[in-house]
Order: structure tokens, then sequence, then C-alpha cells
């Protein structure tokens, strides 16, 4: 039997010598990392459980969401990860160091064949060097800790080769949104995605990065690159070993093959509110700005400071916009200091902040306010992602030109004259509807009756959950207050959800980021489970670890299923009733693992 690259790597890092999809298994994992705000609910699971960390040398704490400790809460969490960091000798990345994911690779942590589990939901970054990555929840990751190990599902393997030659102004950014326009937010959701072909071998470390930053966004497991030698050259220097590439079999078995010409990729933005919402270009060409952003761990990267200073130098910021650059670490933005890059963009008018995720995690700069225009390198742009304005996503070529000419635009078309505001009116300021609530201790029937929330949207992402500005939450009977208050229409949800109410609501439910708080926000509200055609992969791991049901189904039809209708839903048999009308549709019942874990009532009991 063969094995593709996904494959190969999590076998030999199990017991078993061959697995295929579908395969269920313990994976060793190489590195163990928690971020500042997850790690403090990682400390927290470990201190309440009485668990003990199974090696030191393999864990550690990344500060990258909040490198300025500009915010008390964060400040909070941040001490508490230090304080246990000291207790049991575990090894710190603190606010002055960047990205956790980046400095793994540079810290030679992170290699070809290695495996890395923390609670970035970009940890499948490490893609770019044929690592396996993986963003996990709190109780995941305190579990990795504790045994060093995971289960993980094996998924199935998609292979893309690509044909041509990459277009001059094709960027790699450019090449990542090409792809979400291609495959949107779920066709690869759940599968291991490998890239094949000569534009891709001929692709740099930071624009593997770039392109595998976004895998999250595509809904896949990770998005794969088979090193070169250049790379294979930089892990063997950083990590002091002599490293063996792990490539997948000639004849692997994919489940499905796909052929690209990359000569017909184009430079594109993505519209607010999707990442995989994207248009040429000059679709949004002359859409006036108020801010640009240049960082994150898709391009923080020394190649794209670069790339922005090359249009930078000798022009000056648009008068009214704000330019932001956060390098992705520490050793980027010394980079770029020795190479006269930070110059450039102070001459420019631009804010260059120290290293780390900035906007994107909403803990630096970054953010934008109610009514405000961003265009940014980030990878989210979802609603209330980086604020509350609207964020376009684009490289940073067209980002830096963007701020130029005050308005979004290509290198290529920068006006002699930049655009200026006219008067407007002031944004208005948003109230937000909160409802204290109180969790209940439930038991654990397989087959439970409730009234429906039937909510017919697909790619309902974990801001629109459970949103990012309430993530220093750790009391549960806190957070079902918040559930769905980020969802358009369903804003009103907490206070008018009752206890017994299922949710049930189409493909890629719970995409995004890594948040336990999107699963565990239902709970204190009563909601019974939540029913999806499909579930972001990090998403799906939360709820069966926290024993908090959800199932998935292939087609309704036939249910004739209304909002408000009362189902029956039996987790063992996987069948859906409308007892309304008594029509029945088979759904997909728990596997073993999800039933054990939930009976008996989480991954820690």
């Amino acid at each position: 039997m063969t094995m593709t690259l996904i494959e190969k790597i999590l076998a030999n890092h199990s017991k078993a010598d061959l697995v295929k999809p579908g395969d269920i298994i313990d994976v060793e994992m190489d590195i163990r990392a928690a971020r500042d705000f997850g790690g403090a609910n990682v400390v927290k699971n470990i201190i309440d459980n009485g668990l003990t960390i199974d090696d030191p040398t393999r864990t550690f704490f990344t500060f990258d969401c909040n490198p300025t400790g500009s915010d008390q809460k964060y400040a909070i969490n941040q001490q508490t990860c230090r304080d246990f960091a000291r207790d049991h000798g575990i090894k710190i990345y603190d606010i002055d160091a960047g990205i956790g994911t980046h400095l793994l690779m540079h810290g030679g942590l992170a290699y070809s064949g290695s495996t890395v589990v923390t609670t970035d939901s970009h940890a499948n970054i490490l893609g770019a060097i044929g690592a396996f990555g993986q963003g996990m929840g709190d109780q995941d990751i305190a579990a990795a800790w504790n045994r060093g190990k995971v289960w993980f599902k094996v998924p199935k393997s998609i292979k893309l080769n690509f044909a041509g030659k990459r277009p001059k102004n094709v960027t790699a950014k450019d090449i990542v949104l090409n792809l979400l326009n291609k495959f949107g937010a779920n066709t690869l959701l759940g599968y291991s995605v490998e890239f094949y072909g000569e534009a891709i071998d001929q692709l740099t470390f930071d624009e593997r990065i770039t392109i595998a930053s976004m895998g999250t966004e595509m809904g896949a497991i990770i998005l794969l690159f088979t090193p070169n030698e250049e790379i294979m050259r930089f892990s063997e220097t950083k990590s002091g070993k002599k490293l063996e590439v792990v490539t997948a079999d000639a004849d692997a078995n994919y489940h499905q093959i796909i052929d690209i010409n990359i000569e017909e990729f184009i430079p594109r933005v993505s519209r607010p509110g999707k990442p995989h919402d994207t248009v040429d270009v000059s679709d949004v060409k002359k859409t006036k700005i108020d801010s640009a952003f240049i960082g994150s761990c898709t391009n923080g990267r020394i190649e794209d400071l670069r790339a922005a200073a090359c249009i930078l130098e000798g022009k000056q910021v648009a008068p009214g916009v704000v330019l932001k650059i956060v390098p992705a670490t520490d050793q980027v933005w010394n980079q770029a200091l020795e190479e006269g890059l930070v110059q450039v963009f102070k001459n420019a008018g631009a804010l260059l902040s120290n290293a780390g995720c900035a906007g994107c995690a909403a803990g630096q700069v970054g953010q934008n306010g109610l009514g405000e225009i961003t265009i940014s390198t980030g990878n989210r742009n979802f609603p209330g992602k980086q604020g509350k304005g609207e964020v376009y996503l684009a490289s940073p070529a067209v980002v830096a030109a963007s701020a130029v000419a005050g308005y979004i635009t290509t290198p290529d078309d920068i006006p002699e004259e930049p655009m200026i505001f006219m008067p407007k009116e002031e944004a208005g300021v948003e109230k937000k509807p909160a409802r204290p609530a109180s969790g209940e201790t439930k038991d654990h029937p397989k087959i439970i009756e409730g009234r429906v929330w039937y909510i017919k949207e697909d790619n309902i992402d974990t801001d629109m959950i459970y949103h990012n500005r309430y993530l220093s939450i750790t009391d549960i009977n806190e957070m079902g207050q918040y559930a769905f208050d980020n969802l358009e229409g369903y804003e009103n949800f907490a206070k008018e959800a009752q206890s017994g109410d299922i949710v049930l609501t189409q493909k890629n439910f719970g995409s995004g980021s890594s948040r336990q708080q999107a699963v565990d926000c239902f709970i204190p509200l009563g909601v019974q489970a939540v029913i999806a055609e499909s579930f972001g992969a990090i998403y799906e791991r939360n709820a069966i670890n926290a024993a908090f049901p959800i199932m998935t189904y292939d087609s309704l039809e036939g249910l004739d299923l209304e909002h408000f209708d009362k189902i029956k839903v039996d987790f063992e048999t996987g069948e859906i009733s409308n007892l309304r009308n008594g029509k029945t549709v088979k759904g997909n019942p728990f596997s073993d693992v999800q039933m054990e874990i939930y009976m008996r009532g989480g991954i820690f009991s």
C-alpha cells in the first residue's frame, strides 16, 4: 500500500506502519504549543484536571496575539502562562519574539515530516515546509501537553498539479486568492491538499508560507508542499539535524487529482466579509480607503516588506489614510532595519509596530472602526474579525499602492495626486444585546427532541458564533449571552433561545478560529445539539472533546423542515425525524470515538 504525504507523516508518528483515510489514530506530536489568549485556558484545563506535562522540552508558549501588552485581560493571561511556565520548565517565546508558527520554523523545531499542534488555527501554515501542523482548541492542547499525543482522523488527500508559468504580476497572495475563487470556503473542507508543478517548485520559502497560511480559509486540513533543497538546507541549519525529506509515494492514492493552469491567474482582491469572495482588482478599483495593513502570518515576511518598500520609496501615504505595518517575527523586523526598509516606511508616513499577529488577533495595531474601509494583507476579513469596519484582502504590493493612492489600485496605476476625503456623516455606535445565562448539568441521552433553529446558511464562522472580543472570558456561564450576536439576523438568539433547542444549519459550520468558546457558548443556553451538513475541522474536534453533541447529514430532502419545527435526533443511528409530519431522513451517526467521549462527559472525564 502506498501513501500520500500526510499519510506518510501521520504513519511515521503513530504505531501504524500504514494509514488510510478514515483511520482514527493516536499521533505523537513533536511540538505542543499554546498562544497567549488560548494559553491561559490550557493552563486552567491542566490545573483543574490535575494533569502533568508529558515533555516540557517539547512544550511552548508563544505570545503573539498581543505582543504590545496593551490589553489588561491579555496581560493577565500572559502572566498566568509565565507563572505556569516557570513552575514547569516550559520555554516562552514572549512578546518580543513574533508569530509562534513562524518561530517554530525559524527555531528548527518544525521541519519536513514533523508534527505540531498549537492553539493557532493557522498552525497548518507549517505545510509550507512539508510539516503537519494543526490548530486545536484549549482542551485538545491540554490533552496533548499531558499525553504527548492527540487522536486524529486521517483525511483524504487531493493533489493539485499546476501547469504553465506564473504571470509576472501574480504574487503568492494572488495565487491563494485565485484558489479561493476556484474552490470557495468548503470544497476542500476536511482534505489534505498537496501542491505540485514547475511553478510550485520555484516558490520561495516566504511564498509557500503565504499560500499555506490560508488553507484554513479554504476549510482544508492543510495545504502541503514537498520541501525543495533550499528549504531543507534551511531546516537542517536551524534544527542542527541531518533531515530526510518526506515525500508522497509516486503511485499514492488520491481522492482527486486536479490540473490547474497558473497562467490564467490574475491579481485578485477579497471583498469584505468573505475571504473566498475574490474578484479582479479592477472590479474594486477606486474604492476609497481609510486604512491599510501589511502583516499577519500570511504576509509579514521579509519578501512582503521588500515588495511594499519598493512601492513606498520616495512616496507618501495619502492624506487621512493610516498605513500599519507589522513584521511576522523580530528577526524579520531586524532584517528590515538592516536593509533600510524601516526608514522607507517611516519616510512614507507608515506606522511600524513590533512583531506579532497584529489586527488579525484583535490584540495589536490593525483594528478598524465602524465605517472604516481597510485594505489588508491578512488572511481573514470575516465581519468583525479586524474590527467594526470593512476589510478587503490583497497582496502587499496592492496594499502599498492603495495606501499611496488613497483608494484600491495596482502598483502600475498609482495616480500623481492621491484621492482625498470628502466630509461625511459620523458612523453610528452599535449597542450590543446581552443577557446573563447559567449552565446546567445534563445527562447524556442518545436520543433528543427539541425545537429547531433552522439557519439556512453556509460558512458560519467562529467570529459569527462567538466574537473574538469576548475571548478573554473563561467562565462558561458568561458565554451564552454572546452566542450568534455577530451573525446577521440572529443577534437576539441568546435572548430568544429556549433550553432544549437544537441548531440546524448547512455547510462548514464553525470555520475559522480554534476558539473553544464557539462551542461552549451554547451550553449555558441549554442548546442540546448543533446539526450541520459539515463542520470546520477544529470546531468538530472542540465539540466532540467537550461532549457537546454535533452531527452531520448528507441531505434533508424529504424532511419538509420549517423553522421552529420540533425534531427528534438519534445520535446512534443518525436518524433525524420531523415530529410535525412524521418524516425521517438518515444523518451520519456518532463515530465510536465521539460516542465514547460524549457518554463519559468529555475528553477529561
